[in-house]
């Protein structure tokens, strides 16, 4: 099964001036170049993962971060890699961390364990709907402070008790099943952003009941 390769990423380009009548050939093929290793380098961040969610812009050839992510190494790293793109004069990182919060980290190790676990599910991720086993760091600070490692294509984001599932599945029966497994956990709110794959799904809010 191959997905989209941008999950959670979403290069958006524009120039810092009103749009000219005429593109300029170098700078359009610059800012694609720097679109895509952009993505290529923070996909690949180590500490980048499922309770992680980043997106970009590029204006000029200054690169704007957004997003949310759960700790602060990931917004950290996500700057240092990024100023590194060749082509790349500036950074602003507006990524935000995510407050630490028990009942948060109780819903992210829920809905992992509720999709990542489901046998339709499991193949959304590397882990393969492996066990996630037993760490001193999980003990010590939960699962945000020691996130499950590897590809995952559902990106679980938590805060203040609302879960909301970013990604691609490739069927609509697949985006249900999410959000069915998700309304287990003790979330107060679920948003389902997954979109289906060739597809054009709106997004659906569930509440709790």
């Amino acid at each position: 099964m191959k997905l989209p390769l941008i999950l959670c990423l979403t290069a958006l380009a524009s120039a810092q001036q009103p749009a000219p009548k005429t593109v300029d050939p170098v700078m359009e093929r610059t800012v694609l170049r720097m679109a895509r290793d952009i993505q290529r380098a923070v996909l690949s961040l180590p500490t980048y993962g499922v309770f992680d969610s980043i997106t970009f812009g590029i204006k000029g050839y200054t690169v704007i971060l957004r997003g949310v992510v759960s700790r602060p190494i990931v917004k950290s790293d996500a700057e240092r890699v990024t100023q590194k793109v060749e082509g790349v004069t500036a950074v602003e990182n507006k990524i935000e961390v995510l407050p630490l919060s028990p009942n948060d980290d109780s819903i992210r190790a829920q809905a992992y364990a509720r999709i990542y676990g489901h046998q339709t599910l499991s193949r959304y991720s590397s882990n393969r709907g492996s066990p996630q086993f037993f760490s001193l760091g999980r003990a010590a600070g939960g699962i945000t402070n020691d996130p499950p490692v590897g590809w995952h294509a559902i990106h679980l984001i938590v805060r203040n008790g609302t879960l909301r599932l970013e990604g691609v599945v490739d069927s609509t029966m697949d985006r249900t099943i999410a959000e069915m497994q998700a309304n287990q956990t003790s979330a107060f709110v679920v948003e389902n952003n997954l979109q289906v794959a060739n597809q054009d799904e709106q997004k659906a809010i569930v509440p709790k009941k």
